[in-house]
């Protein structure tokens, strides 16, 4: 009489040969280690503070120590009109120099050059290039030599005979967008130029040849073929839009009264310059907030596939 040994049962089986069970686990945790770390001591920690002085009346100078004062923050955030003022400026600063302004400027430009030689891509992407990888500082100070009263924009319009004016005194949220498009556009040209290369030229030359536009190739085909490069692009281009700091603290320093303050500046101006740390760090979590909320709908459009 021949006996078999007994077979193990599938679920035991499935334990021993699964790559994260057991000992297994550890090991392959332990090389992500040094990243959380990290992670929780120069970003988590810092954000739980911040948390904590937001409801905080912590200030730099005359007050030996700080008290809790849960939402008093916030609520004279929304009581305050400058900070309203700053909300607005904000939201026209970001729409007008990202979402119109590089976006559309940088697939104009991407589309352009994919018809263009070799010599005129390479003049052009070296152009757009250099205002990009130039540092906020000096990009700044270029466009305040371009734009102020005696600057190059006035003397290109006197010498059109054309009407000059203050441009940083009369037009200045145009003007810090007009120099924030100026510097960021070659993000978007990069990204859309690789987005456009990837789009099979077959699909294109079969449009062509039934008789599509140029315009109706670009919404019919173009565009939802490109959708993800474009969702991916108006994420990034807003969040580092709504953080520019030093390109329009140098051109008018949020001025003149208030009319290119945008939040990153009246949070300067209320935690350094009025010592009210406390209050601007309730600010710098709202405009947290507004940055969560552009990624949580950009996000939410990524989802849909074509």
């Amino acid at each position: 009489m021949t006996t078999t040994a007994p077979h193990p049962s599938p679920t035991k089986a499935l334990k021993d040969t699964h790559p994260n069970h057991g000992p297994r686990l550890p090991l392959r945790v332990l090389p992500l280690t040094p990243a959380v770390v990290l992670l929780l001591l120069f970003l988590a920690g810092p954000i739980a503070y911040c948390v904590y002085i937001a409801f905080t009346d912590l200030q730099l100078t005359g007050q030996a120590q700080e008290s809790f004062v849960g939402l008093d923050n916030f609520t004279r955030a929304f009581r305050d009109e400058a900070f309203l003022n700053a909300v607005w400026l904000t939201l026209v600063f970001t729409v007008l120099s990202s979402l119109i302004g590089q976006n559309t400027l940088g697939l104009a430009l991407a589309a352009l050059m994919q018809r263009a030689s070799k010599p005129v891509r390479t003049l052009t992407g070296g152009i757009v290039v250099t205002a990009w990888v130039l540092p906020e500082v000096v990009a700044g100070f270029l466009l305040y030599a371009f734009f102020r009263r005696e600057g190059t924009l006035n003397a290109i319009l006197d010498w059109l005979h054309l009407p000059s004016q203050n441009w940083l005194f009369t037009l200045p949220i145009l003007a810090v967008s007009f120099a924030n498009v100026w510097r960021g556009t070659a993000f978007s040209m990069l990204v859309y130029s690789a987005a456009l290369n990837e789009i099979p030229k077959e699909i294109t030359e079969a449009a062509e040849v039934d008789g599509a536009g140029g315009w109706r190739r670009l919404w019919h085909i173009t565009l939802p073929m490109i959708r993800r490069s474009i969702g991916t692009n108006l994420m990034l281009n807003t969040l580092q839009t709504l953080s520019v700091f030093g390109l329009i603290w140098v051109m008018t320093r949020g001025g003149p009264g208030g009319r290119s303050q945008t939040l990153p500046l009246f949070m300067y101006e209320q935690a350094f310059q009025n010592s009210l740390i406390g209050y601007g760090t309730a600010v710098a979590l709202l405009l947290l907030l507004v940055g969560s909320l552009f990624s949580l709908v950009y996000l939410r459009l990524l989802r849909t596939e074509v």
